[in-house]
């Protein structure tokens, strides 16, 4: 017994010894780092303070929703899995998969291009702009402000060095380096038919500088696009520069919503409402006061340049089906993504993206008269807006009394003035509704975010014989019907029994 206290007073002891010695050693080494880390510290401040004024402005970023029509987006880096050239996921989703790495460096640029498309989602890491080397109006105004501004004023031109790229310690012997040549822009950033290409003229002024000359007044940390608008006041423009930044998105890969910086000098319009909602956030290139350094800038390319632009002068041999369909039955000839791209936009306005249209709704069916209203548009606009249908007026007087007496079912008949309703409540609007309605006009582009069952009604006059909505109807599987007039003039029993066979086809 006596041996085994012992044994125990000694492991004790010896523990005890053990750690006085740890805790000597610990105080011993810890004095010596602390005097250390406050000398790093102190050399340090300078260093964290000029973070926290590059990180000014860090912003949460908005998530990606969950779209029931979406579909994997091709990786980009994966060149078994590229787009067949000129297939539907060609035009409408990841054709941009031929990778060209421009600069490798602490900043760096590469274009991805699309051979279908004939142009290039280009993106840089540690990319500078400087908003005095650009010319352009200050952009963002309020539109009563501007009026009678030209439109040269507002689209951007750009001196050498209006972006630069920080290429590191081992560039620079050439005073004043372009990032591409000629050769570069002619083979992945055509202009094609575009007489004033923004984005070709953009990148053909970007300079590499040295490591030590990037110096930052405001920094992006998060993912940035760099858009300019053209036509930014038209609905069916707008959608292709909506869809382009969209895909440039994905393509890259982003995990979030990006920001978007404006690199022109328009107006501020009601259209803004949207780009608000679907991307985190949204500055003019000229409501900067200094330079402004981009982490991750992505260029996205000009609205013309996607398919729903092109698509109106060659042919894209495109048909609208579910995801669903396609996961499951992949075809070249078919596609989803406008519908996903529609999906996208009522996500953003937190409109629901599991509706349906039944074929009794307990309600009624909407019917939507999508209308061509006056109203001032930008600067070069007098607010009268051309006529497509000249008895317009009697055209909706005519449904409001056909639908009172008419005893197939309950219709509901909307009253589409669009311009004086939010971007919010034309998408609920278009969504609601079962059958869309209008004449030709910006406005029936609208059909983007419409439900797959919706069924389109286009009323076009002679003047203006143009497939835009056709398409777009096409492209999304939509039903589609038109009357095409010998004028502007519109009979409306015709129009009735037109309406009246939809109607009967959905049941009521």
């Amino acid at each position: 017994m006596n041996r085994r206290n012992t044994l125990l007073l000694k492991i004790l002891l010896f523990l005890f010894i053990l750690n006085s010695i740890s805790l000597f050693l610990y105080f011993l080494t810890h004095s010596s780092n602390s005097s250390r880390s406050n000398t790093n510290l102190n050399n340090q401040i300078p260093l964290l303070r000029s973070q926290q004024q590059q990180q000014s402005h860090h912003h949460s970023l908005k998530p990606w929703p969950i779209l029931p029509s979406y579909l994997p987006w091709t990786d980009a880096e994966d060149s078994k899995a590229n787009a067949i050239t000129r297939s539907c996921e060609g035009y409408f989703g990841n054709g941009f998969t031929r990778r060209v790495q421009v600069l490798h460096g602490p900043g760096w640029f590469r274009c991805w291009y699309s051979e279908t498309l004939r142009s290039s989602v280009c993106e840089g890491g540690r990319v500078r702009m400087v908003p005095d080397r650009i010319r352009m109006a200050k952009g963002g105004e309020a539109l009563v402000d501007v009026m009678g501004r030209g439109e040269d004023e507002e689209l951007p031109a750009f001196q050498n060095g209006a972006f630069e790229v920080d290429g590191g310690d081992g560039v620079g012997a050439v005073e004043g380096k372009t990032l591409v040549d000629r050769e570069f822009l002619d083979r992945y950033l055509p202009a094609g038919g575009i007489q004033r290409h923004t984005m070709r003229d953009l990148i053909s002024k970007i300079r590499v500088v040295r490591e030590k000359d990037f110096a930052c007044d405001e920094w992006f940390e998060e993912p940035t696009l760099l858009v300019t608008r053209f036509e930014y006041a038209n609905l069916f423009h707008t959608i292709t520069d909506w869809y382009s930044a969209y895909v440039s998105s994905r393509v890259t890969g982003l995990p979030n919503r990006p920001h978007v910086v404006f690199v022109d000098g328009h107006c501020e319009t009601q259209l803004e409402e949207t780009w608000k909602a679907l991307f985190s956030s949204v500055r003019y290139a000229k409501n900067f006061t200094g330079t402004v350094c981009f982490h991750h800038a992505i260029l996205s390319p000009l609205g013309y340049e996607t398919a729903m632009f092109k698509g109106l002068t060659e042919e894209v041999n495109c048909d609208g089906a579910s995801a669903q369909e396609l996961w499951q039955n992949p075809d070249n000839h078919k596609t989803a993504r406008i519908s996903e791209f529609g999906e996208m936009i009522r996500a953003a306005f937190g409109l629901p993206l599991n509706a349906y249209h039944s074929t009794k709704p307990v309600s009624g069916h909407n019917v939507l008269f999508v209308r061509r209203e006056d109203y001032l548009a930008h600067p070069r606009h007098r607010g009268k807006v051309e006529s497509r249908l000249s008895n317009e007026a009697e055209v909706f007087e005519s449904f409001k009394s056909w639908v009172s007496n008419y005893n197939g079912c309950k219709i509901n008949l909307v009253n589409g003035l669009f311009a004086h309703m939010s971007m919010k409540e034309q998408v609920r609007a278009i969504q609601d509704a079962s059958v869309i309605i209008g004449a030709h006009g910006a406005g029936l582009t609208h059909i983007v975010s419409a439900l797959p069952k919706t069924v389109i009604l286009e009323i076009i006059s002679s003047q203006f014989r143009r497939p835009h909505f056709a398409y777009i109807a096409r492209w999304k599987g939509l039903e589609y019907h038109a009357i095409n007039l010998a004028g502007s003039h519109a009979d409306p029993g015709t129009v009735i029994n037109e309406l009246a066979n939809i109607m009967k086809s959905l049941g009521c």
